[in-house]
């Protein structure tokens, strides 16, 4: 649960020397830079150094002509000899030129490609016409209209019987359409036309040929087949093009994402005359390594600060966890980072999240099945998703050695528990209902407390005194809390932890110190607007936000049934799937309803539990002792290139 101290970094020096000083000290994932403009008074006559960065258009072009072919660039670790911008820009211009001619071939044998599969699409549905078209389309006294109607449309001609010239005559059919071919002679084909075109016809523009559709057709495709083949062989020539220049593409590549991104880094600078100043964060333990490659700049002076000394900045945030914890930073970044000073909950997220989650989806056979999927999906598409889910597998794993449920079977254990001793499973979740929801209970009470625990050593931290006594999620929170909850078990069991007469006056004392919290913390912590404006309106106000403090404590803690509601709703479903496996008298149909089931069940519950989940730490605990206000540390990264190459 650890904060990584932030140093702010100031640095002067010549404008010369201000590439070599980023590359050196800048991109090597330790130092996120900030606009030097925001920490430099303008009586200083420092301006904001903004230049265009002349790398950016030729790291485009080859990027979108690598792309264009289906090429992946990527970054090497040394280039074999130096690489000049005159260089960089005559191979580029050199590379477009051939890759825009070989393109500009393939885009016209796939225009010609396309046409071709179009014509194709219209002749099919006319193979049924048996006639030579060029010899339908010569004819001198009848025009032929080709096209398609709905089928509707077709048995409505019965009304045009007397119309010698309404004749449709289909060639094929789909499911709506029908289509076809009419004929009529040219007096009479713009009647003929309308007619038609009431009746939805949509005219098809059949491009001239000779011979039968059929006939057509093949010849067609016999051009498509030698389109396709001029197709290949230009592929097979722009492969043949970039395999060749690979190597010398990927050093250009290189060359020009080293240079762009230092370029990119210069418009955080701000100059005057010939000097530059510039900022930035660091984390305590890079200040070494940074002092290192800084000190060889003779012309630049740097100044390293803690962030008491930077104002009122908010320094960024880089969290400092076990590699074990580190997955559920991705779970406090959905709520909000902490910010420099705050307290990072990522242990605590990270514990109780799988216990939690364990407890909700306890199943031995089932939580293997997670963590392996877990594991994949890190794996195989880097979701960070994924590095939670196996812990919360190997979780579910331990909490179904205790139900004795392996994908719903609740026997195969027994004879592990009878060689340790015992007569049975530790917890049969059909025999411990009540028992589990209070165990559920009582969860939420620990997680509770010890979350109003973590506010109030947060607002010690901050020196917020009076908030760390006196606020609702102080220790006068936590004495009302625990009253309520004594008096609630008192009430329930009949016996008295504590008499009742002590538990009401613990309460009534903390409903008025929480009522009146706004003066008392604001006169012990020094807050300039503690004194309120209208006595009628805070009494109303402060009434109301009792009422609410009262409410959210009982909801919170109700809540938490929800873990013992799971536990419930997992057996009840793998009792159905047993129950609908046992219809059948079937091994082979048995097998495969139980799989099925388990799988249902199982993806079912694991998004179900995940979010119910988050929903208990984001709303019931983080709200009681987190605000995630901070912003994240993202420092500059660039692919180091050897110098050897520069």
């Amino acid at each position: 649960m650890a904060i990584a101290n932030m140093k702010f970094v100031k640095v002067i020096g010549l404008l010369s020397e201000l590439d070599a000083f980023l590359g050196s000290c800048c991109v090597d994932g330790t130092f996120q830079p900030e606009q030097a403009m925001q920490y430099m008074s303008d009586s200083m006559g420092y301006t904001q150094l903004v230049e265009e960065n002349p790398y950016a258009p030729m790291l485009q072009k080859i990027e979108e002509l690598a792309a264009s072919s289906g090429i992946h660039l990527h970054e090497v670790e040394k280039i074999p000899k130096p690489v000049t911008d005159e260089e960089t820009e005559s191979f580029i211009r050199q590379l477009g030129s051939r890759m825009s001619k070989l393109h500009d071939e393939r885009k016209v044998l796939t225009d010609q490609l396309a046409t071709c599969e179009n014509a194709i699409t219209q002749f099919q549905h006319f193979t049924g016409l048996d006639i030579n078209l060029d010899d339908l389309f010569a004819c001198e006294f009848i025009k032929v209209r080709f096209g398609h109607m709905p089928k509707e449309s077709t048995q409505k001609l019965i009304a045009y019987a007397d119309n010698p010239y309404m004749v449709f005559i289909p060639c094929s059919s789909d499911a709506q359409e029908d289509w076809g071919v009419y004929f009529a002679p040219r007096e009479q084909i713009e009647e003929v036309d309308r007619n038609f075109a009431s009746l939805y016809f949509e005219r098809l523009r059949i491009p001239g040929a000779v011979g039968t559709p059929e006939h057509i057709i093949e010849e067609i495709q016999k051009n498509i087949d030698l389109l396709n083949e001029q197709i290949g062989e230009l592929d097979r020539k722009i492969a043949a093009y970039w395999n060749e220049e690979a190597d010398h593409c990927n050093w250009i590549y290189t060359h020009l994402k080293w240079f762009s991104g230092l370029f990119n880094l210069r418009r955080y600078a701000a100059r005057h005359g010939d000097s530059f100043f510039y900022v930035g964060w660091l984390a305590e333990d890079s200040v070494k390594t940074f002092e290192k490659h800084a000190k060889k700049f003779r012309k630049v002076t740097y100044e390293i600060n803690d962030t008491d000394e930077v104002g009122k900045t908010i320094p960024p945030v880089k969290l400092k966890n076990p590699r074990i914890f580190r997955p559920f930073e991705y779970l406090v970044g959905m709520f909000g980072l902490p910010s420099g000073k705050d307290i990072d909950v990522t242990t605590f997220v990270a514990i109780t999240y799988t216990v939690m989650f364990g407890i909700m989806f306890g199943d031995f056979g089932q939580g293997i099945v997670l963590g392996i999927a877990g594991f994949l999906m890190w794996k195989l598409k880097g979701m960070q998703i994924g590095k939670i889910l196996i812990p919360c597998g190997v979780s579910a794993c331990v909490f179904g050695l205790v139900y004795g449920e392996c994908f719903g079977y609740e026997t195969w254990f027994d004879p592990l528990y009878h060689a340790i001793g015992l007569s049975g499973k530790p917890v049969d979740i059909m025999e411990s209902i009540t028992g589990l929801l209070l165990v559920s209970i009582a969860i939420g009470v620990v997680l509770l407390v010890f979350t109003m625990l973590i506010n109030i050593y947060g607002c010690l931290k901050h020196k917020q005194f009076g908030e760390a006594l006196f606020s609702q999620s102080g220790l006068t929170g936590i004495v009302m809390y625990l009253s309520g909850v004594c008096f609630v078990y008192n009430f329930m069991t009949g016996s008295a932890v504590v008499p009742n007469s002590v538990l009401g006056i613990l309460i009534g004392i903390s409903a008025v110190i929480l009522f009146f919290k706004e003066i008392i913390i604001g006169l012990i912590d020094h807050h300039p607007d503690w004194k309120p404006e209208s006595v009628t309106d805070y009494i109303l106000e402060n009434f109301f936000e009792l009422f609410e403090y009262i409410l959210s404590f009982f909801s919170n803690t109700i809540s938490f049934l929800r873990i013992g509601a799971f536990v419930l709703v997992h057996a009840g479903m793998m009792t159905a799937v047993f129950a609908i496996a046992g219809l059948t008298s079937s091994t082979v149909v048995n097998l495969i309803v139980v799989v099925l089931g388990n799988i249902f069940v199982m993806c079912l519950e694991a998004l179900f539990t995940s979010i119910q989940v988050m929903r208990l730490e984001f709303y019931e605990l983080f709200s009681r002792c987190y605000a995630g206000e901070g912003r994240s540390f993202e420092p500059v990264h660039l692919h180091h290139v050897s110098e050897s190459a520069q």
